[in-house]
């Protein structure tokens, strides 16, 4: 995100204060952005205007109330089918964007709100993939709440890997690793 955005400041919350500390201290450091732990998630979340969530969790922990209109946020940790970050009535009301919804209704927080009978694949706005070709539209109000759920596209993972691989290669990048040509391409 910092590389399409530039936030004046970025709050760290985790259940455990100090692992939000080093948390903070390293992408503070890595990055040049302030990063500053925040001791509440509610009021971090009502003073943030991008969120991402990427945690274990097995229950939701962003609730509707929480957010203001006009946040946009990446949810990425559900990737299970036991994992939840997001409030299903919070998803109901947002504008729903995800990676793969086939996958999302099987394995992301929109499988909960599904399940909750709060929402039906039908209701996703878009896949990702549909936004960046201008298929679909993005924000179209600066008020609206938009959620990114996110599960992970194995094929999308690889061939950024790959990308990745070639370019350190071409830059003569790394160190302490190979991996045959025949295979990357694979």
């Amino acid at each position: 995100m910092l590389h399409v955005r530039s936030p004046q400041r970025v709050l760290a919350y985790d259940n455990d204060g100090e692992k939000a500390k080093v948390f903070a201290a390293a992408l503070g450091k890595e990055t040049g952005t302030p990063v500053v732990t925040a001791p509440d998630l509610a009021e971090a979340v009502r003073a943030s205007d991008l969120i991402v969530t990427c945690t274990t969790a097995q229950r939701y922990f962003i609730t509707r109330d929480m957010v203001r209109p006009g946040t946009f946020i990446a949810a990425v940790g559900a990737d299970n089918e036991n994992k939840q970050e997001i409030d299903p009535r919070l998803l109901a009301e947002a504008k729903v964007v995800t990676d793969l919804t086939e996958q999302a209704c099987v394995i992301g927080d929109l499988h909960h709100a599904i399940a909750a009978g709060v929402m039906s694949a039908q209701a996703v706005h878009a896949e990702l993939g549909e936004v960046i070709a201008g298929r679909k539209a993005g924000r179209a109000r600066a008020d609206e709440v938009i959620v990114f759920d996110s599960t992970g596209i194995g094929l999308q993972n690889v061939a950024a890997a790959v990308a990745v691989y070639r370019r350190a290669l071409g830059e003569k990048a790394g160190r302490g690793f190979s991996l045959a040509e025949d295979v990357v391409a694979a």
